[in-house]
């Protein structure tokens, strides 16, 4: 936890709000000797002037310990707030610098738990840590010190006191600590379960799943409220143990005290402030094992962030990156192989092929060939395992990842929209874009007709994934968006797979059209021969391997992969 937070404190912050601290710790030390001052130098002499003078003194010193327990409780909530804004932002910027490889090895729901409540958990122990666990330390020495000082035959009371509450905090610490770490993994299978349900919620209906799904989430909630009940009870126990053991001790010293004051060894006022200082030492060893309590959880927690934060980036920038060459576009593939991880075997191997600007290059085969893998290396999603991708000559793995995505617009499988408006949507692609600039994007992706027809048109509202859009429509303003942005080359995963063939082949020929695209190369991946049709070179995949790469006539004259898809998608006599 120290590694997490070294670095997202405030430290003069942190020294301002432990100097409170110490103020209200001192205040407070110093008031039941007053009181004792009090009753012995005033109550039993009758000195109602001396009895008003300490009074005003003790309200001075409760002021002042008053101030210090504001400064300390805003400084300590400043410090553990701005650390979890630090710590959630730091989350985000590296969730967002994350490549393909390391997002698989997170879950959605994992991720989310982990910038909320595991960073709550931080917060918590930050706010506890400059609170509690310095207070009561500092109490528990500072009134251990003036108790002795009040009457030192009655410390012998807490020979049996304090072994007595340590041994029961043991005891709570060694069941709850356990329940309090598996706390947060309950979490996410809650965050899990209930994502899934959320997100498929139309397919569950249209199974009639109803019933799992929710005796599924009612398993998980059951788990975690059972889990939480125990934990949380168990460190109830705390305070009946501590009141007992307080009771316990005040009797024993009532019993011891009232012995010294009949024989007139020790003043009443004595006997009153030590009562006082023994409440706050057991007070403090409570504090503290409150705090001892959550710590583990937080530890649990802190091992979760410092999981994302130290995961190591397999997409780099180089030390020294080169600039691509401004020449015409040139997109090549050189002995390309790819691992997933510690696969043991390549998801692609012995890729080689070239394409210029104004060429159209798809990608086509049977499910789980690698058509996805292959393009997500183009914008550097992977890194090639052997072998090279390069633009305009150059490895792409030589060049800045923000050069390389300068260079590339990419749209991926599922459309993805943001809520807010189809213009700050558009805008997603060129931020300085005019309204003109986007209904041209809009008339190439064939999404121009009804946006029009909407009431609000470019202002219209988009929901959260786009959910009041059509399958088509998103993909169609998904498209629009990449055409916003001015790249050399333009990657389409399966992007026109929820068109009809009617706007599948409009789009693409006016694609083929317009002049800033013809200055570049359009990648397509498809599952549709009609798709591909047109294309100037088809790569046919299978297992990962390039079975076939040319036009159309030459792969459906010669290669057998390519005439198998074909002749499962055409009917004989419609080519």
């Amino acid at each position: 936890m120290y590694k997490l937070l070294k670095k997202r404190l405030s430290w003069p912050t942190v020294i301002g709000s432990v100097a409170f601290l110490m103020v209200q710790v001192i205040c407070d030390m110093y008031l039941p000797s007053l009181t004792s001052d009090m009753i012995n130098n005033g109550v039993a002499k009758g000195d109602t002037g001396y009895i008003w003078l300490v009074g005003w003194k003790m309200l001075g010193v409760a002021a002042i310990g008053m101030i210090g327990s504001i400064g300390n409780v805003y400084l300590a909530a400043h410090v553990s707030q701005k650390a979890g804004s630090t710590l959630r932002k730091d989350i985000f910027r590296k969730v967002l610098g994350f490549g393909n490889q390391e997002i698989d090895g997170f879950s959605t729901s994992s991720l989310i738990t982990r910038t909320t409540n595991d960073v709550l958990q931080i917060q918590n122990v930050v706010l506890m840590m400059l609170r509690m666990m310095l207070m009561s330390p500092l109490m528990v020495i500072g009134a251990s010190i003036m108790a002795y000082q009040s009457e030192k035959r009655l410390t012998m009371v807490f020979l049996v006191s304090v072994p007595l509450l340590v041994v029961a905090m043991g005891i709570v610490m060694y069941f709850a600590v356990p329940l309090f770490k598996s706390l947060q993994g309950k979490i996410d299978q809650i965050n899990l379960t209930f994502r899934e349900g959320l997100t498929g919620v139309r397919v569950i209906r249209a199974f009639r799943q109803d019933a799992f799904e929710q005796t599924r989430f009612d398993q998980a909630n059951r788990d975690y409220t059972d889990t939480g009940i125990r934990v949380f009870s168990i460190a109830s126990m705390m305070f009946p143990i501590l009141t007992v053991i307080l009771n316990g001790t005040n009797m024993m010293i009532i019993w011891f005290g009232a012995k010294l004051i009949a024989n007139q060894t020790m003043e009443v006022g004595n006997l009153v402030s030590f009562m006082t200082y023994a409440s706050m030492i057991l007070f403090s060893f409570m504090m503290l094992s409150m705090v001892f309590v959550f710590i583990p959880r937080a530890q649990a927690a802190a091992g979760r962030l410092n999981e994302v934060l130290d995961t190591k980036d397999t997409v780099l920038d180089p030390s020294e990156p080169q600039k691509f060459a401004q020449a015409p576009v040139e997109l090549e593939y050189d002995g390309v192989e790819f691992y997933y991880g510690k696969a043991e075997k390549p998801a692609l191997t012995g890729v080689d092929f070239k394409a210029h600007a104004g060429q159209t290059v798809a990608v086509i085969g049977g499910t789980g060939s690698g058509k996805s893998t292959l393009i997500n290396l183009i914008p550097r999603l992977y890194d090639t395992s052997h072998g090279q991708v390069k633009i305009n000559g150059l490895d792409v793995r030589k060049a800045s990842q923000k050069d390389v995505h300068d260079h590339v617009s990419f749209v991926q499988q599922k459309a993805v929209l943001f809520k807010g408006t189809i213009r700050s949507n558009m805008l997603f692609g060129n931020p300085n874009a005019s309204d003109e600039e986007i209904w041209h994007a809009l008339e190439i992706a064939q999404a121009k007709d009804f946006v029009a027809e909407l009431p609000k048109q470019l202002d219209a509202v988009v929901e959260q994934g786009g959910n009041n859009f059509s399958g088509g429509q998103k993909q169609r303003l998904a498209i629009a968006r990449a055409l916003m942005k001015k790249a050399a080359i333009y990657v389409f995963d399966d992007s026109f797979s929820a068109l009809d063939f009617k706007t599948d082949a409009k789009l693409r020929q006016a694609l083929k059209q317009d002049p800033e695209i013809q200055k570049s190369i359009v990648v397509i991946v498809a599952q549709r021969v009609s798709t591909v049709l047109a294309a100037d070179l088809i790569l046919v995949l299978d297992e990962g391997q390039v079975v076939g790469q040319g036009t159309h006539q030459e792969l459906v004259q010669n290669n057998e992969t390519y005439q198998e898809i074909v002749n499962s998608q055409i009917r004989k006599g419609d080519m």
